[in-house]
């Protein structure tokens, strides 16, 4: 028997029970408490431990099978697959967010080029079309788990930018080392479906749902420093916002 979960249930609020279960058992996965690859007890033990029937801890398991926080194997019981990875919208980078986490980010630098700009990239970095940019392709892991393909396209001689550097650094930490202080971004959070080559590299299948990122980042002068279009697995990736009433 594993450790018991630190699980505390109150019977008065109108949130259901195995809400309650599963809402605790996914932070103790965000928080590292339970990391990829723990086994929980079995269903008959964990719900003797909270005091709750076997059919409602079913259900809380079954839950966070259906967000793909845990897999039941058979021969082996429920086992933690990977933490959500949940970025609020703000201006800040892929990787900050995953070191902030605890995800422990990697990169697979895939293309370093200098290229001329298209129409569509001179619009955004306020360029003349056929200029020289630098194009950026990365495969980003949390966790050892494939997570976003990250396009990125920058004005030539912002700071040196190499394979060895941009494995070990975020492009953000970067820019910033250079002395740029990037202050406001324009971003759209949409969806699409996966091609061939991004479903090989996040091991997802071919025209499985991904999302999707697009953000222009200005520095402080007004200067378009960054074009970035990324996309991500959403079993394992979400944005999070904050609204507030006006």
């Amino acid at each position: 028997m594993t450790r018991p979960l630190p699980i505390t249930l109150d019977r008065s609020s109108p949130v259901p029970l195995y809400f309650q279960v599963a809402l605790q058992i996914e932070q103790l996965i965000d928080q590292g408490e339970l990391p990829p690859g723990s086994r929980l007890d079995n269903e008959i033990q964990l719900a003797d431990q909270t005091g709750l029937s076997r059919p409602t801890m079913r259900q809380a398991i079954q839950c966070l099978v259906d967000k793909g926080l845990l897999v039941r194997k058979r021969g082996v019981g429920t086992q933690v697959v990977h933490g959500m990875v949940k970025r609020p919208v703000e201006l800040s980078s892929l990787y900050d967010d995953l070191s902030h986490g605890n995800q422990r980010p990697s990169t697979m630098t895939l293309l370093v080029e200098t290229i001329p700009a298209d129409d569509a990239i001179a619009v955004a970095l306020r360029l003349a079309p056929g200029t020289d940019i630098v194009h950026l392709e990365r495969l980003r892991f949390a966790q050892g788990e494939p997570l976003a393909i990250m396009h990125n396209w920058l004005p030539t001689g912002l700071t040196e930018l190499t394979e060895e550097r941009l494995e070990r650094h975020g492009l953000y930490e970067l820019l910033r080392g250079a002395g740029i202080h990037m202050r406001v971004a324009n971003q759209r959070i949409g969806a699409r479906a996966a091609t061939s080559p991004e479903a090989r590299l996040l091991h997802e299948r071919r025209g499985a749902p991904l999302l999707t990122m697009s953000r222009t980042t200005y520095d402080d002068s007004g200067r378009a420093v960054e074009h970035g279009s990324h996309v991500y697995r959403p079993t394992l990736y979400s944005f999070e916002i904050a609204l507030v009433e006006r």
